[in-house]
């Protein structure tokens, strides 16, 4: 990862010399401004677009609350308050701040705000860069192999992966994403459950859950439980509930 980019503000020297010299032991963080109040905080931020910023709560003139709301939220670097009250904290983190810190502040509280910092500037950059790769996984998806339900084009460990539907036994939702389990395997796809249930062949898949596809191929039975419900078992032996109203629907299909 490039070295991180920060701006610290506060309108203290002495702090703003403090902070300098605690990032100064970090060979990641590259400091490229120090603003002496809200008026250049807002400027520096808008121009240098920097990752990381320090920022004083209270400051003459603009308070760092104000700056936040003049460069916008959503425009925000990722913020670190720095401020001798303790009152702010709650309003601090409404504004989706990373961390609040409390001065005066050992060493090691710092430090482990920087690791913070890291890691979810970490997890932003790995989260872009899967967009980008998934935008191109889509527009892949609908020029190239348009309406093809024979397989599903996945993206796996920065590959993409032509995976053919015959050898998908089950399909599980997680969240924003899709876990494909395929003879022993687990491919994690950035897909939603109803736009990948339109791909697949519907006399093959069958929907047996909101959270649950099922090939049917693999089924190896269907059975009823004390309380109404239907549980389908899985050659592999995995089973899953099967709701009510798409009991019928698998039924049809075995």
């Amino acid at each position: 990862m490039s070295r991180i980019r920060t701006i610290i503000v506060d309108d203290e020297p002495l702090a703003r010399r403090a902070i300098k010299h605690l990032l100064a032991r970090d060979s990641e963080i590259h400091v490229v401004a120090r603003c002496r109040n809200g008026v250049e905080a807002v400027k520096q931020i808008s121009t240098m677009k920097p990752d990381l910023v320090f920022l004083d709560v209270q400051m003459p003139g603009m308070s760092g609350f104000e700056v936040m709301q003049a460069v916008g939220v959503e425009n925000m670097p990722l913020t670190v308050f720095v401020t001798a009250y303790d009152t702010y904290a709650l309003k601090a983190f409404d504004m989706q701040a990373l961390d609040y810190l409390l001065k005066p502040f050992e060493d090691s509280r710092f430090e482990q705000t920087l690791r913070r910092a890291k890691k979810a500037l970490s997890r932003y950059n790995a989260g872009s860069s899967a967009k980008r790769f998934d935008a191109l996984l889509e527009r892949h998806q609908s020029t190239i192999v348009p309406h093809d339900t024979s397989r599903i084009v996945i993206s796996s460990n920065g590959k993409v992966v032509f995976l053919k539907t015959e050898g998908v036994d089950w399909i599980s939702a997680a969240d924003y994403y899709v876990q494909i389990h395929s003879q022993k395997k687990t491919f994690l796809h950035r897909q939603t459950m109803n736009d990948l249930e339109k791909q697949l062949d519907p006399e093959k898949f069958v929907r047996v859950h909101r959270s649950a596809i099922v090939n049917v191929d693999r089924v190896k039975e269907l059975r009823p439980t004390p309380n109404g419900d239907h549980i389908v078992t899985l050659n592999d032996g995995t089973e899953l509930k099967v709701s009510r109203r798409r009991r019928h629907r698998l039924r049809g299909l075995l």
